[in-house]
Formats: C-alpha cells, structure tokens, sequence
C-alpha cells in the first residue's frame, strides 16, 4: 500500500509505504500528480549525484594541498580514503594521458 501526504493546497508532498502518523492518507494521488512529484524526486536527485561528483573533486584537491603544505600527512587518512584517493587519481591521470595522445595525432589514436 501507497500513502500520500498533502501540504495546506493539496498538492501531494510526500509518497510513503507505511503510514507515519497524521496526515497521511492511503491512495497514490491521480496518476499526473504522482509522474510530476516523481519526476521532482528525479531531477533533486540528478542535481544532488552532479553537486555531489564536483564536491568530490573538490575535497580530494583539498586533502592534496593539505597534504602538500604538510597540514596534514597523506598517511593520517584511514585506509579506505587513501586507496580510494590513490584509484580517483590513477583515474584521472589515465584519462590526461589518452587525451594527449588525442592531442599529438590531429585527433587520432
């Protein structure tokens, strides 16, 4: 079962699969109303993972000047954050080196 919660207007606000409590009421709304609050959910989604790769980026350029001003020493992070630092930077490295040879050849591997 589906329950849905309304705001003061009655446009849906919420969609659950448990009633949580007051002001929620069983039923999924009519069938546009349901595709526009999930497509709402979809896009907040989309912008959240597309912030969330460029905050990413961010933080790993951070622990490297921190790293290299000596702040903080690469080996303080626990492991997982190393090795995962290490992989991301690999990455990045590999994707420079086929774009130059890109670059070197008038665009031709």
């Amino acid at each position: 079962m589906v329950y849905v919660k309304r705001d003061a207007e009655g446009r849906l606000i919420a969609v659950s699969l448990e009633d949580d409590g007051s002001g929620w009421e069983l039923g999924a709304g009519n069938g546009a109303e349901r595709e526009l609050f999930e497509k709402i959910l979809r896009d907040s989604k989309s912008e959240l993972f597309e912030s969330d790769l460029t905050l990413s980026r961010v933080l790993e350029d951070l622990i490297e000047l921190l790293v290299d001003r000596g702040v903080i020493r690469f080996t303080d992070l626990p492991a997982a954050a190393r090795m995962k630092l290490e992989e991301r930077k690999s990455a990045r490295a590999s994707v420079r080196i086929g774009l130059s040879l890109l670059d070197e050849d008038n665009d031709m591997i």
